[in-house]
């Protein structure tokens, strides 16, 4: 059996806690990630008849049965993920019957997965339904798309357009633009079902006042997805301080744009 610390997934997910912790985005025990693994790969590494627990869950996830996850824990800090992965991470197997998770590794000392799992869960079930390779799903804090949600409307095509007309390459990056729900209250299954139908047409949606989830084949595309949106966030903030918008990357710009990179922007975004 190989070391479970040398695993490619094992890294990937210090890495990219350690880079949400560093751009600022999942401050003290904000944020959390979930990953799809599979079976063979992780069986290179564990025993996966060797059940460390079971840990009950709010929410059934029996359409994701004998699917296995890396988690992040629920009170972990980010900036601690990467010196102790085994404290502030597990893998789980949800169970047949989709109630309860087996922990396989990690989550040390009686922590749990992260409080958001629900709405993990169901953001990935609404996600592989309109694409099998979406495999992770990142919620962070980033800064300049939760200070935007306080000053920009909150509709879902103005929040868009927006972010496309801040820096060039947003078209290209998520066309399918984002979606913006109503506050509501975090760890509930009523935000997971809410994310999860957004999730159906878009990769990207805010939580008002709060912060970004995220969605994407790997981990690398998730978090350059939400990357990418922040810094447009980023240049509307600096944009909005130095006075205002003067000139503007222009619909029929976006519709040259989204010709040249062959990708379709959400019907009825354009005028």
């Amino acid at each position: 059996m190989k070391n479970i610390l040398e695993a490619p997934f094992i890294k990937e997910m210090c890495e990219t806690a350690e880079n949400l912790y560093r751009h600022g985005w999942d401050e003290r025990n904000g944020g959390n990630i979930s990953y799809i693994l599979d079976e063979a790969e992780v069986g290179k590494y564990l025993d996966v008849k060797d059940v460390k627990r079971e840990i009950p869950m709010i929410f059934n996830a029996e359409n994701l049965a004998d699917k296995y996850f890396i988690v992040t824990g629920t009170g972990r800090y980010f900036k601690n993920v990467m010196a102790h992965p085994s404290e502030n991470m597990g893998i789980v197997r949800v169970q047949k019957n989709g109630q309860k998770l087996d922990l396989l590794w990690g989550l040390e000392n009686g922590i749990l997965p992260t409080s958001e799992l629900p709405s993990h869960f169901m953001t990935h079930i609404s996600r592989l339904s309109v694409d099998l390779e979406n495999k992770v799903v990142i919620h962070c804090h980033a800064t300049h798309l939760l200070a935007m949600s306080f000053t920009h409307s909150l509709d879902a095509r103005d929040f868009t357009r927006r972010l496309w007309q801040m820096c060039t390459e947003c078209l290209v990056v998520f066309p399918d633009g984002v979606a913006v729900l109503p506050w509501i209250v975090p760890g509930t299954n009523e935000i997971g079902e809410a994310t999860a139908e957004s999730m159906k047409a878009h990769r990207l949606v805010i939580w008002p006042f709060h912060g970004v989830y995220g969605t994407g084949k790997d981990l690398d595309e998730t978090y350059g997805l939400i990357e990418t949106a922040e810094k447009a966030a980023e240049v509307y903030t600096y944009v909005q301080a130095q006075g205002g918008v003067k000139q503007a990357i222009t619909d029929q710009n976006l519709k040259d744009l989204a010709a040249a990179f062959h990708v379709m922007p959400v019907p009825g975004y354009l005028d």
